[in-house]
């Protein structure tokens, strides 16, 4: 029977029947796909290639060293990305996840070199660390909630602040030992580098704007190539197309306390990557359950195992092309492996390593300061969202936030410790990791449940919460999102203390939210009250208002 054929009872049934497809499954013509594809490459290029760029010269290698390095990551972050976004059975969460090294790690990374056995022993901790966090990926899509924002972005900011001192060592010269280092030349080159993003970004052209990093590199570039302070002599020393070579660094090798430093370092990028898995089924309107969340994971891990192979490190998504997916509205995660198979290609160009390797450390430092500032700002931005009322997170990501700036800050400390101890808490990262989720477990988890926190500290001040009506589907659905200590029964959500968190209209929150801004609500029995006071208020409007009408209609009659 034809369509003009069916009945309309069958018709019907059609028009009702629900739409399977996901966003993010929509398919773009090819060329459409390449060019937002090149899009993502283009907002993420900044970040990719410096991480490389840090343990190159962290390591020592030379400008043909760094180009290999380069190319590398270049290679795995395509590899890592199509995996990711397109997916097969139990790896990849099917989104639009643009992959790369991960800044995770670089400062644990430089402390293993630091140690003195070179490249090896960061790829063997990269590989053993990445195979046991492949093996535990899917309990930690079911722990998730022990790594709240709290957690988060206490630990991001931390890496962003970590990276810093890098910056300023690009922007003094790069080389310790350079008689220019830390010249007034090298200084004023990354002021104008630094200059010369501050002014893109203002330009109210999105496409310059949000490539206004990696545009002020290669303007900058162009600027020291004119007065003569670039060596490109190198840059086709390892060939203008080559295949990663395997090991080209030599075979890994492997230390216990490499290796746990690395692993703390999987567990910060677990959490990253779990904020970004949800954050992006959001921008896109897609469901994202635990096992999405450890297909996502899984996929990370594999691509992190075989990045040491070819001479890469740890895969995490990258936050930003979460961002730009938001400001663009393509949701197609086509799109996003078509940008994973320009990153393959550009890995097997070793001339653009080589390139890159060129750029003046000067001019990366200008960039570096607003590259690795911005990562300390998202962390900042996720401690934003965070309840500091009635609870000890206030203390939390005070303590953790010390304990990630102290080895910044005093590299020595650790000194007289047993080496395996330096080896991991000589990262400021793995440091702030460390104690964000002891003192979680501590102030949010272990027997706090049903007991009155508002008289344990005077870092607590015991303020209720409530939630609107149009949150709390999205949090039932999304119970990632949740507050710590937070669950979901019977459709509510209850906080850590057993309590039920009030679902409340738009005009009960504003009431709630000013009462507690003006000191008039401290307690859950305050928020109860002033929720009470305002339904009262709203009932007499309405009736006054009803009152009104009828009167009207009977001067009327």
């Amino acid at each position: 029977m034809s369509v003009s054929q069916q009945s309309p009872q069958n018709r019907g049934a059609q028009e009702r029947q629900p739409d399977t497809t996901r966003p993010e499954d929509e398919k773009l013509p090819v060329g459409t796909s390449f060019a937002y594809g090149l899009q993502h490459i283009l907002t993420m290029y900044g970040g990719i290639i410096a991480v490389p760029l840090i343990i190159g010269r962290a390591a020592g290698l030379d400008g043909s060293g760094i180009s290999v390095l380069i190319a590398s990551c270049l290679f795995m972050g395509g590899l890592a990305t199509i995996l990711q976004s397109l997916g097969v059975p139990f790896f990849g969460s099917k989104l639009p996840l643009v992959q790369g090294v991960s800044f995770a790690g670089v400062a644990t990374m430089t402390s293993i070199l630091a140690g003195g056995d070179g490249l090896p022993e960061v790829f063997g901790a990269v590989l053993v660390s990445s195979v046991i966090g492949l093996l535990v990926a899917p309990a930690f899509a079911l722990i998730v909630k022990f790594f709240p924002p709290v957690v988060t972005g206490t630990v991001i900011t931390t890496i962003g602040l970590s990276l810093m001192p890098v910056a300023a060592g690009w922007a003094m010269g790069g080389n310790a030992d350079a008689a220019d280092y830390g010249s007034v030349r090298n200084i004023l080159i990354a002021v104008g580098t630094l200059a010369i993003v501050l002014v893109l970004s203002r330009i109210p052209v999105a496409a310059i704007s949000r490539l206004s990093i990696l545009l002020a590199i290669v303007l900058g570039t162009i600027i020291c190539a004119i007065f003569g302070w670039v060596d490109f002599s190198n840059v086709l020393d390892n060939g203008f197309f080559a295949f990663p070579q395997p090991f080209a660094f030599g075979l890994p090798t492997f230390s216990v306390p490499a290796i746990v430093s690395m692993f703390i370092v999987t567990i910060v990028i677990f959490a990253e990557t779990t904020a970004d898995i949800i954050a992006v089924g959001e921008i896109v309107d897609s469901k994202v359950d635990s096992k999405r969340i450890a297909s996502g994971l899984r996929a990370d891990m594999l691509s992190s195992a075989v990045s040491p192979i070819f001479n890469s490190f740890t895969q995490s998504a990258f936050a930003q092309n979460v961002g730009l997916v938001a400001i663009t509205g393509v949701k197609s995660r086509y799109v996003v492996t078509a940008g994973g198979a320009i990153l393959v290609a550009l890995g097997l160009l070793p001339v653009m390593g080589g390139v890159v390797a060129a750029i003046p450390s000067p001019v990366l430092g200008g960039a570096g300061i607003v590259l690795f500032g911005t990562v300390a700002a998202s962390g900042i931005r996720t401690l934003s969202k965070v309840e500091y009322e009635g609870n000890l997170n206030m203390i939390l990501v005070a303590v953790a936030l010390a304990f990630g700036i102290i080895p910044i800050v005093e590299p020595d400390f650790y000194n007289d410790f047993p080496s395996w101890v330096g080896i991991i808490l000589h990262s400021g990262i793995s440091s702030a990791t460390l104690m964000a989720v002891l003192l979680n477990l501590v102030f949010n988890h272990i027997g706090v449940k049903g007991k009155d926190r508002t008289d344990r500290s005077v870092f607590v001040a015991g303020t209720g919460r409530v939630i609107r009506k149009d949150e709390l589907e999205r949090l039932i659905n999304h119970e990632a999102l949740l507050a710590e200590g937070d669950t979901v029964k019977d459709g509510k959500i209850v906080d850590c203390n057993g309590e039920e968190v009030p679902v409340v209209t738009e005009h009960q929150h504003e009431k709630v939210v000013e009462a507690i801004s003006n000191g008039d609500a401290q307690t859950h029995e305050d928020v109860q009250r002033v929720i009470r006071e305002t339904e009262v208020e709203t009932e007499a409007k309405a009736g006054a208002e009803a009152d009104t009408g009828s009167l009207t209609r009977k001067h009327m009659d």
